[in-house]
């Protein structure tokens, strides 16, 4: 009997033993895993693949059909309008003691887009403008210029509106944002703001001739609104 108690005690004591090992210390340090994306290196990106010369004329094309999608927009836009009146501060060759050239005049800016424009007589000092007027004064939610070949469209420096006292009022001052546009012949130069409280009968666009070398070119102004 005696040796039965002993071993039952025994027993007793191997099991609270094996329950104490089993569990954790308050204080034993917690070991994180390990993280995948740190032991992966740098990510390096792939290099996008080469296009074909099928698929780099299938882009040029995409390129053309935006433009004139583009154009098509702006051409007949009905709430726009083309210039009736132009005048300019210079024209190209108006200082050579003769009349400059009916090819380089500001009257040439009236009406829709021809291929025919007005030219300014500085190729890079001072500044130039052009004044233009509208059949129709309207409350104006944009302004659009069409510079042939882009030659003139970055040195654009402010643009103005003209509301039906004959006050002018700034809508925009600053450095040209707008590039050539190489997918066609024409770059629009193209301001939208809030819609004038005032209604618009004019706009007078300046240029900084130092900006942008060489003569600049406008071949259409468009104003937009109702």
């Amino acid at each position: 009997m005696k040796r039965q108690v002993t071993m039952a005690i025994l027993m007793s004591t191997l099991a609270l033993a094996a329950c104490h090992k089993k569990d954790k210390p308050a204080d034993a340090p917690t070991v994180a895993a390990p993280d995948p994306a740190a032991s992966a290196g740098p990510v390096v990106p792939l290099s996008a693949p080469a296009q074909t010369a099928d698929q780099e004329e299938m882009a040029r094309k995409q390129a053309l059909l935006d433009y004139g999608t583009m154009e098509d927009k702006y051409l007949n836009d009905p709430k726009a309008q083309w210039a009736a009146t132009a005048k300019a501060s210079t024209t190209f060759g108006d200082d050579n003691g003769k009349e400059p050239s009916e090819v380089n005049v500001a009257k040439n800016v009236v009406g829709p887009s021809d291929d025919r424009s007005w030219t300014n007589n500085n190729q890079d000092k001072g500044f130039d403008w052009l004044e233009v007027g509208y059949a129709k004064p309207v409350n104006a939610t944009e302004l659009r210029v069409i510079f042939p070949g882009g030659q003139g469209v970055e040195a654009v420096s402010k643009v103005e509106l003209q509301d039906a006292d004959g006050k002018w009022n700034t809508i925009w001052s600053g450095i040209s944002d707008v590039k050539q546009d190489k997918r066609g012949s024409r770059t629009w130069f193209v301001r939208t703001f809030d819609k004038t409280a005032y209604k618009v009968k004019g706009a007078k666009i300046t240029i900084a001739n130092n900006v942008q070398h060489g003569y600049k070119e406008v071949e259409a102004v468009q104003l937009v609104g109702e």
